[in-house]
């Protein structure tokens, strides 16, 4: 029997590579491993749900058995890989051995976590996946006062929907702008004030230290002496690309899981995909990107070896507050900023030395302009 193409993880990243699998080669094995319970879902939708007063079951579009059907795979849920052998094309989940002819590695990113001190850190919520999200909203039921930390991309688009949800937001970050290692000052200046417009409340520059709980709620401190009353804690301080298991079977790993143009790892037969994969030195935690590996890595694996390339990756920001289009320059390219505009209309482009546009931000009705713009952009990794 011909060993099965094991693809481990059910995410966006997994479940698109076997969609795009199934239409070059409907009938090799596929088999599909998942820590979590393997729903379907459209992660980035998870920043939205508050809003639109969607549950977990709200934001989920299908089953793990619906989507083995669909997909012709089998999916095993709530199943812990502990070793991978690229030796015998084996890997093991406890004692059982599974062969694979060949196995990608689709382990997303995982939330970096905050010590603080205090009694009340059961009530700290990263949001990762659709399990967290469900913890989230049985926490939130019936609450009103919702501190955030971290006031980058997902901090910001969740204090927007939280906000959209009837909660009083507070946002905690130890940086001088909202999302500075994405925005131009004055397109972060544009969006923080369409955000504080609704109400939320920024506290840029001190860090949370104690989180104690008082009466039914929970006592915030920070560390410039602010003291914030809250309900509950989301935070959003980062991810960080899954590689313990690749290091651990010898794989070679940077800030995400090496990968040439191809996909492939250091090792034969092994390939890794979206957040979890550094390609040619480049780590993008976005769905394009990942998109883009997908349709390429569905060709590889099904005998049409074939390079992924990026284009222009322009990243839309769900804050509705102040619309949010940004294109940061390509890694390793330095540019000039110029931004024009007011109150929440903003254009900040970035242009190279010879002229050439690497990167912009575009708020409020400035992103009107992005299709013009993505026209003249380099690809990130032609």
């Amino acid at each position: 029997m011909t060993p099965p193409i094991v693809i481990i993880g059910t995410g966006l990243a997994g479940y698109n590579l076997a969609r795009e699998l199934r239409k070059f080669d409907a009938l090799t094995p596929v088999l599909m491993i998942t820590a979590d319970d393997g729903r379907s879902y459209s992660k980035p939708m998870l920043s939205t749900g508050f809003a639109k007063q969607k549950d977990a079951e709200g934001l989920c579009m299908a089953e793990p058995g619906a989507m083995a059907e669909q997909l012709n795979v089998e999916v095993r849920t709530h199943t812990r890989i502990t070793g991978i052998d690229p030796g015998h094309k084996r890997l093991w989940i406890g004692e059982e051995a599974v062969p694979y002819r060949d196995l990608v590695l689709a382990l997303g990113a995982q939330t970096i976590s905050v010590p603080v001190e205090g009694d009340a850190s059961d009530l700290m919520f990263p949001i990762n996946d659709l399990e967290d999200y469900a913890r989230l909203r049985a926490a939130a039921d019936g609450k009103q006062r919702v501190l955030i930390l971290g006031a980058g991309l997902i901090g910001c688009e969740f204090a927007n929907d939280m906000r959209l949800g009837g909660f009083e937001v507070d946002v905690v970050a130890p940086c001088e702008q909202i999302m500075p290692t994405l925005l131009h000052p004055a397109a972060a200046q544009a969006v923080q004030g369409g955000l504080q417009g609704i109400g939320i409340r920024f506290h840029l520059g001190p860090v949370l230290t104690r989180l104690q709980r008082q009466g039914d709620g929970v006592c915030a401190q920070l560390s410039d002496g602010q003291v914030i009353a809250c309900d509950l804690v989301v935070s959003a301080v980062g991810l960080r690309p899954r590689t313990d298991l690749a290091a651990a079977a010898g794989l070679q790993t940077g800030r995400g899981i090496r990968v040439d143009r191809f996909l492939r790892t250091s090792h034969a037969n092994i390939h890794a995909l979206g957040d979890c994969a550094e390609v040619d030195g480049i780590n993008l935690l976005y769905v394009m990107p990942l998109m883009s590996g997908v349709r390429a890595l569905a060709q590889t694996l099904t005998g049409t070896p074939t390079a992924v390339s990026y284009g222009p990756m322009p990243i839309t920001v769900k804050t509705p507050a102040c619309p949010l289009v940004v294109s940061p320059p390509p890694n390793g390219q330095v540019g000039t900023w110029q931004a024009e505009g007011e109150g929440n209309d903003v254009k900040a482009l970035c242009h190279a030395a010879d002229g050439q546009l690497i990167g912009y931000a575009l708020t409020g009705n400035a992103v009107m302009e992005r299709l013009t713009l993505n026209r003249q952009l380099p690809p990130v990794m032609a």
